[in-house]
């Protein structure tokens, strides 16, 4: 017979101090998908879905998925928008059954008005259900704040690049390792090392630092067949919880005795390191000056607003930088984007043409700027769609909901409903921009822009606006975290 396997998605990375509040309104807007819809939505695609009814069709799989969902980081999930998942997932376990094993794709930070370790809750109510034998794998964001609870109750394999491109890989690597245990050929267990640290692994950052390092150990031990699967987690520090902090994860056949000493030892590393940080920031002046060197025919300058990141749970609207560039008079610039839902409503009020707008600042204008009125033209409406080629995208489509151009002198400023980091260049063109023409690209991103737009630039440079997502590290932030804990206490 062959193997039923329940697939499910659902994802989301929680800034525990952002003020605004993750319902299930807040899913449907981003990636909210039921039963029959989610193979026309994913299949074909180089996503985790994608990948995983590609692995159903080569083992022969019936897949049960009852809900793939993600919504944008924000603030805490609420009570219903949980529980609501959760329904949909394990009311499939139990009625769709039985079921041999799970695929799930999670992100690993995601905290509830009720849970800390969300996913931590929701795999054990799942493995309750599916019982202690049944296999379960679980992939993550490299980003997750991984828990014992997950590891108790799941097979943890975490993304291995940021920019996270390798969706579509960690998704095949669960698919096979579960095939493998519904088989019998392997009977997977997982264990965990953690460190008093809020932070380390070079934030994740995959292109140089502790965490390429670990990599390629891992990898090493993974071709051995030492252990089945290492996973390397750098956390999500905009979290105020108890498990906040990176952690190492390793996968062997149960009852093998070194799969602890392999984790600690990767743990020992990232200990040591836990200060290395390849990040430097300019000051909005300083990013200004810089476009100003542009030159007609050059390549763009990229200015990333780090600070208000909306895949952190920035909130998508701090002006500080748009600010900057209205007032030194730049031209030739784009920027992606300022959220701003009521600014997008009176703009399919007014329609195409001149007008003024106030726009931005309206979450919380005390972080990265506050509300701007400027005089301009809009010259371009959408609905907001398009399909994500690039890097991140896999061919998935997007939607940030009715969307503009606002053109204010030299610059192009993208307006959007749904919020949202810049990581894909049909965030611009599918409103008529075409990013490499500008001299100067503004985009609202940490580190996911890279992968689509370092290839374009003359130079990239990283933006500190005073927005919700700036690295502050002060015991009044953090009240929730297991102390002692670094760098809140001196710990030898």
């Amino acid at each position: 017979m062959p193997h039923r396997v329940l697939a499910a998605r659902i994802m989301h990375e929680t800034n525990t101090f952002s003020r605004v509040k993750t319902d299930i309104a807040a899913f449907r807007r981003r990636d909210f998908h039921l039963g029959n819809e989610i193979p026309a939505a994913y299949r074909g695609t180089r996503s985790a879905m994608g990948a995983t009814f590609e692995a159903a069709d080569e083992y022969g799989w019936t897949l049960v998925h009852p809900v793939s969902a993600s919504a944008n980081p924000s603030g805490l999930v609420t009570r219903e928008a949980f529980e609501e998942l959760c329904r949909l997932t394990l009311g499939a376990a139990k009625e769709q059954g039985p079921i041999n094993g799970a695929l799930l794709h999670l992100h690993g930070a995601m905290v509830t008005d009720d849970f800390e370790d969300a996913e931590g809750e929701l795999l054990l109510r799942l493995r309750r259900v599916l019982g202690p034998e049944t296999p379960i794998v679980a992939t993550l964001d490299l980003h997750a704040n991984v828990t014992e609870a997950m590891a108790d109750n799941a097979v943890l394999i975490a993304f291995r690049t940021y920019p996270h491109i390798d969706m579509y890989e960690r998704a095949w690597q669960g698919a096979r390792l579960l095939e493998r245990a519904m088989r019998g050929e392997v009977r997977p267990k997982t264990v965990i090392a953690r460190r008093p640290t809020i932070y380390g692994l070079n934030h994740g950052r995959t292109q140089e630092g502790p965490m390429v390092e670990l990599l390629k150990r891992a990898d090493k031990i993974e071709a051995a067949g030492e252990a089945l699967v290492v996973s390397i987690c750098a956390g999500f520090t905009r979290a105020d919880i108890r498990d906040v902090g990176p952690s190492v994860t390793v996968t062997g056949d149960a009852g093998d005795p070194n799969l602890q000493a392999i984790a600690e030892s990767f743990m020992d590393y990232a200990w040591a390191t836990r200060d290395y940080n390849s990040a430097k920031f300019l000051t909005v002046a300083e990013a200004v000056a810089l476009a100003r060197q542009g030159k007609p025919g050059d390549k763009p300058l990229v200015i990333a607003d780090y600070t208000d990141n909306p895949g952190g749970g920035g909130y998508g609207d701090a002006t500080a930088l748009l600010a900057g560039m209205v007032e030194a008079g730049l031209t030739g610039v784009a920027l992606h984007a300022i959220c701003d839902p009521e600014a997008m409503e009176t703009v399919l009020r007014n329609g195409i043409g001149k007008q003024r707008l106030t726009i931005g600042g309206k979450v919380d204008p005390s972080l990265g700027g506050g509300p701007l009125t400027l005089e301009g033209e809009i010259v371009a409406i959408t609905n907001g769609q398009f399909i994500a080629w690039g890097p991140m995208g896999g061919g998935v489509k997007r939607d940030y909901g009715p969307s503009a151009v606002f053109r204010v002198g030299g610059i192009d400023i993208v307006l959007i409903t749904n919020n949202g980091q810049a990581n894909d260049l049909g965030q611009f063109t599918s409103l008529g921009l075409d990013p490499a023409r500008y001299q100067t690209v503004a985009v609202k991103s940490m580190h996911h822009f890279r992968a689509a737009f370092e290839p374009i630039a003359r130079q990239v440079v990283l933006v500190d606006t005073g927005a919700l997502c700036s690295e502050t590290y002060t015991p009044e932030l953090f009240r929730k975290v297991r102390r002692p804990i670094y760098p809140l206490d001196r710990i030898e």
